[in-house]
């Protein structure tokens, strides 16, 4: 034996499985069905680079979105989830006004240079600047003589300008701060450039002008700030913060796509249970043709075959899952779906090979979910239990048995389908005289804020690379399919080992 060792002393036995052979199997696995087995560390866990496309052309500083459930994003999880480096899904269970809305207040929430600032006219009162504080979550507008963007510049008006007056009726020119006293840069003026004017003049905002003295852009200090706090962030080429919104298939929503690529929308995602539809395939060929620069996401698909169709019509990402979500009831009352963990492999493998990235959505309930479907080939991870409860998600915080909680609900359910067409679309029920749950109404616990629970989910992810000896998502997806990346199934036993267990009583506190 001894002899023997010595003869070949780099020999190491084979050990584990390798993804292909993880799921090829006759039964489909869950996130929870299996395990990957450690690599060799080299770097420290913040190194490991989290950038990762979710479109051909759109790739996030951190691989995390949030669902376009009603429960989950509006514009506040939205921006959040931008400054944190990914990006959120405006929900179209709602007016296509109130959703083009929601879309525009991220849009402008953070920008470099403000190319379409609210401007104001000498004509309008101070309880119009309130308006616009209470609709965009900011008080700082311009004044120009035409009240629009290209009007000659007459002013600026704050805050300190109008926080002390009662007289809500009295005019802007009363007390804004006159064109002669305002710091301005000139059009043409590079980014650093205007930053660098700012901090000497201390000011509040920076108007930018032509040559005649018209308005045409506006920098904001508070963007300085939240460049030096959220260095991360999603950002388009004007430096204004990244979103998505959803949309149906159906006619009417060709008109709510109008509206939402004139309120800036980066990307859209066809919002389906079933994605392989002929209405889908249809949709996606109209957007192409008319805005042949917009992202879309086409989905939900679960099989190559479903992708096949979504992607020779020209999609530029996918939406992975059917019935995995924790209120999601497809696969019970449809008898239809797959298992996330095979779902996500099989439609990854086959994608890539066009350069078609997909969203992982559905059947996340951890971090340790969140790495194993980015092992198994997602680009991105879409939430929407893990996010919901948070302090940016839509609804008021209740108490139940002394427990703060949110409400939380999927949008095959009865209650979403009643309070808006957005939910019955997608189930395509709009037109059936019964209609049939596929989703249910829940609660789930408060969580805290998106800006301290997504750095813990971004640390999470960190770690699990570490371990599998990665130094980004793009290393890791490159030694899954070359199979240096080996899983392990495991059995009910080694599942309940895994977790905590052997213990009287514990107290679980994740960050």
């Amino acid at each position: 034996m001894d002899s023997e060792l010595k003869e070949f002393p780099d020999y190491v036995p084979d050990d584990g499985i390798t993804a292909a052979e993880l799921v090829s199997g006759k039964e489909g696995l869950t996130y929870n069905d299996f395990l990957i087995l450690p690599g060799y560390i080299d770097f420290a866990s913040s190194e490991v680079t989290l950038s990762s496309p979710i479109t051909k052309k759109l790739t996030l500083n951190t691989p995390l979105v949030s669902s376009p459930m009603d429960t989950v994003t509006e514009s506040r999880m939205a921006i959040a989830m931008a400054l944190m480096g990914g990006i959120g899904f405006i929900h179209h269970n709602c007016s296509a006004d109130f959703q083009a809305d929601e879309v525009r207040k991220v849009k402008k929430f953070e920008q470099g240079f403000i190319l379409d600032p609210i401007v104001l006219s000498c004509s309008h009162t101070i309880n119009d600047v309130k308006k616009v504080k209470e609709m965009y979550g900011f008080s700082g507008v311009a004044i120009t003589d035409t009240g629009k963007l290209g009007g000659r510049l007459l002013g600026m008006v704050t805050a300190r300008d109008t926080d002390f007056i009662d007289n809500f009726g009295q005019s802007i020119s009363e007390v804004m701060t006159p064109r002669e006293k305002l710091v301005t840069a000139k059009a043409g003026i590079s980014l650093q450039e205007a930053n660098q004017l700012l901090q000497a003049s201390k000011k509040g905002k920076l108007p930018i002008v032509n040559e005649d003295d018209e308005l045409v852009g506006l920098i904001s200090r508070t963007d300085l700030k939240k460049n030096r706090e959220f260095p991360m962030a999603s950002k388009d080429k004007n430096k204004q913060l990244l979103v998505g919104a959803a949309i149906s298939t159906h006619e009417q929503d060709k008109l709510r796509l109008d509206m939402l690529v004139q309120a800036g929308v980066d990307v859209v995602i066809l919002d389906s249970s079933q994605g392989n539809s002929i209405y889908q395939i249809n949709m996606i060929k109209y957007i192409k043709n008319r805005y042949p620069d917009l992202q879309i996401i086409g989905g939900n698909v679960v099989t190559a075959a479903q992708a096949k169709s979504l992607i020779d019509a020209g999609v530029d990402g996918l939406r992975v899952g059917m019935g995995s979500g924790s209120i999601c009831i497809t696969q019970e009352v449809m008898a239809v779906g797959r298992p996330q963990g095979t779902a996500v492999y099989r439609v990854a493998e086959y994608a890539r090979r066009f350069r078609v990235p997909i969203i992982a959505d559905g059947g996340i309930t951890c971090v340790g979910h969140i790495t194993k479907a980015l092992a198994l080939g997602a680009s991105t991870v879409m939430m929407g239990s893990l996010l919901a409860a948070t302090s940016e998600s839509p609804g008021e915080y209740f108490y139940q048995d002394g427990v703060r909680l949110k409400k939380y609900r999927g949008m095959g359910c009865l209650a979403a389908m009643k309070d808006g067409d957005g939910a019955k679309e997608r189930y395509f029920s709009e037109q059936d005289p019964v209609r049939v749950a596929q989703g249910v109404a829940g609660s789930v616990v408060d969580k805290g804020s998106i800006y301290t629970y997504i750095p813990y989910l971004v640390a999470g992810i960190q770690h699990g690379c570490q371990d599998m000896g990665a130094r980004s998502l793009y290393t890791l997806r490159s030694i899954m399919y070359d199979g240096k990346l080996k899983f392990e199934k495991r059995t009910l036993a080694a599942m309940k080992e895994g977790g905590v267990h052997s213990l009287h009583s514990y107290e679980m506190k994740l960050y």
